[in-house]
């Protein structure tokens, strides 16, 4: 039996409603639900959520898998927020234990102090920027990926606690020209093949 945490980080704001995430997240669910291999436990961020049962969630969870859209080339606030309280509590306590360094020799093994070695997570993000923003030269990620680009605060994050990343999957344009049971399906895909990895 794998236990498997979701996590929606969107949330409504000004003109966001989170829709897309939202139906994300319960296809996600939707999936593990028909599996008896799998238990899952879940959290949407916009809701309200005890810090010390998130912890615990953490401790309890084979796989994290994080849905977010991207806002402003970040993660939305209250899923920043989520995560700033969550790992703050689980100082000492399952999520990290310290930075990792001595203060014999401070200069080395930062970030080698984590508690979660032996976890691993799936990141998901939705964007309004189209695929081309970054692959294409000249465009403007200057054809560096969502992952070793904006992302990449969030992967090392993950990596301070001491887990693992399994796999990402980004959808793109999805607020112009968004084909929704297209990108689902795609998502489907993307877990059937991940099946193999669990």
């Amino acid at each position: 039996m794998k236990n498997i945490f979701i996590i929606n980080g969107g949330h409504p704001f000004a003109h966001s409603g989170g829709r897309f995430n939202e139906t994300l997240f319960n296809t996600t669910k939707s999936y593990f639900d028909t599996l008896k291999e799998f238990e899952v436990k879940f959290t949407q961020v916009g809701d309200n959520y005890d810090v010390k049962e998130e912890v615990e969630k953490f401790k309890w969870a084979d796989v994290v898998i994080y849905h977010t859209p991207i806002w402003w080339f970040q993660i939305p606030f209250g899923f920043k927020k989520y995560i700033d309280e969550v790992f703050t509590e689980g100082h000492q306590n399952g999520i990290y234990a310290s930075d990792g360094r001595s203060r014999k020799n401070p200069n080395i093994n930062y970030g080698t102090g984590g508690l979660m070695h032996g976890k691993k997570y799936i990141l998901t993000t939705s964007w309004n920027a189209p695929k081309t923003a970054f692959t294409l030269e000249n465009e403007f990620f200057n054809q560096k990926s969502v992952d070793e680009g904006v992302m990449f605060g969030f992967h090392r994050m993950n990596a301070f606690t001491g887990m693992e990343l399994l796999a990402t999957h980004h959808f793109h344009d999805m607020e112009k020209n968004a084909d929704v049971p297209f990108e689902l399906d795609n998502y489907s895909t993307f877990l059937n093949d991940l099946m193999l990895n669990l």
